[in-house]
């Protein structure tokens, strides 16, 4: 039997995006985001949970697809860290998708720019792509390890 991982599903954009489930922590939706001056791009601000704040990347910057429209409100994917949680700004979360590690492709070279270091690989779907997401490197990134 071969081995398999457990991915939530997310839109961002028209990507889909899957996040190994052991990551995830909750998702929340309707929080108000506090802004962080001189912050790097990435965060959207800080999110208040239940008394713990919180970070809030904005995965729509960090994968390069353009500013979420006005008044569509994100969900809040709630990440568990080394330095506590972290949410990422997503624009949906779906299913959980039960993917061999068989059926796992490496990321197209077609790929460019941050995404292309930010997609480990590859899961073909009914008609689309489901991009696993290196969630350690989105939290580099958004310290400005990388930017």
């Amino acid at each position: 039997m071969a081995d398999s991982r457990e991915y939530t599903s997310c839109l961002v954009d028209d990507l889909l995006v899957g996040i190994p489930v052991e990551a995830v922590r909750e998702v929340t939706t309707g929080a108000e985001l506090t802004p962080v001056p001189l912050a790097s791009p990435l965060v959207g601000g800080l999110l208040n949970l239940r008394g713990e704040i919180v970070t809030a990347i904005d995965l729509r910057r960090c994968l390069q697809v353009g500013e979420r429209p006005a008044g569509q409100r994100p969900v809040h994917l709630i990440l568990r860290s080394d330095d506590g949680c972290v949410s990422l700004l997503v624009d949906e979360v779906g299913d959980v998708l039960d993917v061999a590690d068989e059926d796992i492709e490496p990321a197209p070279r077609t790929l460019r720019g941050r995404i292309r270091e930010l997609i480990t690989g590859v899961h073909k779907l009914d008609g689309r792509l489901l991009l696993v997401l290196d969630t350690d490197g989105v939290l580099s990134f958004s310290s400005g390890e990388l930017i």
